[in-house]
């Protein structure tokens, strides 16, 4: 059988035709690489006095038999990279206002009542596959400056093995939302800091709810 003779241009076409295949597979890549969690300010709200006995169940005080007022909800998801890698081991703290928008904090002039059986701090470790996981209320929107109103939101402050994040995590179908002067400012990654809703399942309260939200570090 006779060998086929290729020519220099067929050679060198199909150099060009494997080298933009090469291309075309890390542009791809590149594409679909995650894009990272915008941050956001700390706020003026961040916790003086963090209780080193407060699991990750917020909706309790240890030692008080009362329990938060408010919708109860399941705040889970993953710390990942922009490679979609699981962060294990990065530190997750969370801090909120209570059900009627008020802060358990000293600079908080909000004249909204106080919940005593709710402190609003919590602080996990991921696990070996980047997930945490709070047991919550959904906080209350509140006055900020002039006419401004703050939307529904809980505060995060993540530190994995090369980044620190400080963000915001916002819920979907506010229409505060479309006012707020934050969420607003991030304009091409809003969508990021939008949390999924979804219904309970089986092992949880039938009223409460699931709350979804991936945190993406740059590098992790």
């Amino acid at each position: 059988m006779a060998t086929r003779r290729l020519s220099r241009r067929q050679i060198l076409g199909m150099a060009v035709g494997a080298s933009g295949l090469a291309l075309s597979g890390r542009l791809a890549a590149f594409a679909e690489a995650l894009k990272p969690t915008p941050g956001e300010i700390l706020g003026p709200f961040y916790p003086v006095i963090k209780r080193v006995d407060q699991g990750a169940d917020l909706t309790v005080i240890a030692g008080k038999p009362g329990r938060a007022a408010g919708e109860v909800i399941h705040v889970m998801g993953r710390v990942l990279n922009v490679e979609g890698q699981p962060v294990r081991g990065a530190r997750v703290e969370l801090w909120q206002a209570n059900a009627q928008g008020r802060y358990t904090h000293a600079s908080d002039k909000n004249p909204a009542p106080l919940d005593p059986n709710f402190e609003g701090f919590a602080v996990q470790t991921t696990d070996a596959e980047g997930r945490y996981r709070f047991k919550t209320i959904k906080p209350g929107a509140y006055p900020a400056l002039g006419n401004w109103m703050r939307p529904p939101h809980l505060h995060f402050d993540v530190t994995g093995k090369v980044n620190r994040l400080v963000t915001q995590m916002y819920f979907p179908g506010e229409s505060l939302n479309d006012t707020d002067l934050l969420l607003q400012k991030l304009r091409a990654n809003k969508e990021g800091a939008i949390a999924k809703v979804l219904p309970p399942t089986a092992d949880v309260e039938p009223d409460s709810r699931l709350v979804v939200w991936d945190i993406v570090l740059d590098k992790g």
